[in-house]
């Protein structure tokens, strides 16, 4: 019997894996907002917006923390299958309890939801996603138990399913007339199908059945524990990623929704990157594994800040031509909201690895105030100025929150795992000097209507001198180039598990 690699990938293919999982949702889920956006227009595209708002408040109370909670003691673990799969038996036993009881309090609280906001078409859609709800919750804590492993490569296959069979279903369904209400019913039906799927692999990979009936194996007071400051973090962050639709709903009109969902969504591109670099490193700063690997979030650091400068060039200079591209002309009242973004942009990159390191720290206790302060900085600045400026105030409140929020875990990171600041100062410099560099050639080829080939022939030529400008600044080495090639190779003991 051949026995489960527990020790994982490297972190350099784990980091390709978790950002070839962020690309495959990216895109598909790009694909799906683009025809409904297209498709439904921007009143019944704002009904979708809104309802799947108030939809991921509800996978806060799905969740309770348990997700994150439970890949931390499973990172602790690695090496040891019976160890991890106890660990997930609990935390597959809370998950069932805890996403069935807030489905139900969904579909309960649809109707009067739809009431407060005077939408009654949003009470279907809220139905159908309390469904929705449930199967995202059984996948994100699949997804944590493949991170604390080191094993994203078999988790993107989750990913490729779900969103393949949400695309192409939503699409269909949605073409035969049945607006917000179908895209959610496709939205469900693949959620539900990735969460039996993402099952059956995690006990592929683990060697070890896992199960959620009978005794447990003493862990779920354990997650439930430290879940219960996680929940708090995740339930504040969550408010704070829907808290500009839920006011921008109540304070202006549900058009003015979608014209800034829609823009919140590209300029949240790099979380893209960000997200999946935390995937692959944060895991490794537990005890388990070898012990903690404070060098590799500094490493990690540094090429995030070199990185998250290609946004603002396209954001600023080509608020407009991507606009225009992307969502159509019905949405140019979303110009100013995306280029006002544009600093919320800049630190997606960055956050989700500071995040994730203090959570495997253990250091989630300490995130709750700084997920607080976030929510109600946002939530004053759009009240104050949502009705004298429209939906750019909501942009400038997500944009000062986010830097208090991405500025506090930095200290928070100094003072739990050794962060060290200064070495950071350079490669941020290099990355707006080649911002810079990058918005003049975009300059080049104009600001306003720009044909698709230019367009592309502008963000190449743009992106070239945007690395020109790193390597000769020498903040990036060809050497460091092809040392990270080499890591990225897989490790001799990463082979597929086979159970029994």
């Amino acid at each position: 019997m051949s026995r489960p690699n527990q020790q994982g990938d490297s972190i350099a293919r784990n980091t390709v894996f978790a950002v070839a999982v962020r690309l495959t949702g990216a895109v598909f889920t790009g694909i799906l907002t683009i025809f409904l956006v297209r498709y439904l227009g921007p009143a019944e595209y704002g009904v979708f917006a809104l309802a799947m708002g108030v939809g991921a408040l509800m996978t806060v109370p799905a969740d309770l923390g348990i997700s994150m909670s439970a890949a931390r003691f499973v990172a602790e673990r690695r090496g040891d299958s019976g160890s991890v799969a106890k660990v997930v038996s609990d935390a597959f036993r809370l998950k069932l309890v805890v996403g069935g009881l807030s489905a139900l309090g969904l579909i309960a609280l649809a109707g009067p939801i739809a009431s407060a906001y005077g939408v009654p078409d949003l009470a279907w859609p809220l139905r159908i996603l309390a469904f929705a709800t449930f199967g995202q919750s059984l996948m994100l804590l699949w997804a944590t138990i493949f991170e604390a492993l080191g094993r994203i490569s078999v988790y993107l296959r989750v990913v490729l399913a779900e969103s393949a069979v949400e695309t192409g279903l939503s699409i269909t369904i949605v073409l035969f007339g049945t607006g917000a209400t179908g895209a959610m019913a496709g939205r469900a039906a693949a959620y539900a199908f990735a969460a039996g799927f993402g099952l059956a692999l995690i006990t592929r990979t683990i060697g070890r059945s896992v199960r959620p009936l009978g005794a447990g194996h003493g862990h779920a007071r354990r997650i439930a524990i430290y879940g219960s400051a996680l929940v708090v973090v995740d339930g504040a962050f969550t408010l704070f990623s829907t808290i500009d639709v839920l006011l921008i709903g109540a304070i202006l009109s549900v058009s003015a929704v979608g014209l800034f969902e829609a823009a919140y969504r590209l300029a949240g591109l790099l979380y893209f990157i960000g997200a999946p670099v935390r995937s692959a490193v944060a895991p490794r700063l537990t005890s388990g594994g070898g012990g903690p690997d404070h060098e590799a979030l500094e490493t990690a650091l540094r090429y995030m800040v070199l990185v998250q400068g290609v946004v603002l060039a396209p954001l600023i200079v080509w608020a407009e031509p991507i606009t225009r591209i992307i969502l159509g002309t019905d949405y140019l009242g979303s110009v100013d909201t995306l280029r006002a973004l544009a600093p919320f942009a800049l630190l997606t990159a960055v956050s989700p690895l500071l995040a994730g390191a203090a959570n495997y720290l253990g250091a989630a206790a300490r995130r709750v105030p700084i997920a607080i302060a976030a929510v109600v900085v946002n939530a004053a600045i759009d009240v104050a100025l949502l009705e004298q400026i429209g939906i750019v105030a909501a942009a400038i409140g997500t944009d000062v929150a986010y830097a208090l929020y991405v500025a506090a875990h930095l200290r928070l990171c100094r003072d739990v795992a050794g962060l060290r600041l200064r070495p950071l100062v350079a490669p941020f410099l290099g990355s707006l000097a080649a911002a810079v560099g990058m918005a003049l050639v975009l300059l080049v080829f104009g600001t306003g209507e720009i044909a698709v080939p230019l367009v592309v022939v502008g963000a190449a030529l743009g992106t070239a001198v945007y690395a020109g400008i790193l390597l000769a600044t020498r903040q990036v080495t060809m050497e460091e180039l092809k040392a990270l090639g080499r890591r990225l190779r897989p490790s001799r003991d990463a082979r597929p598990a086979r159970p029994g």
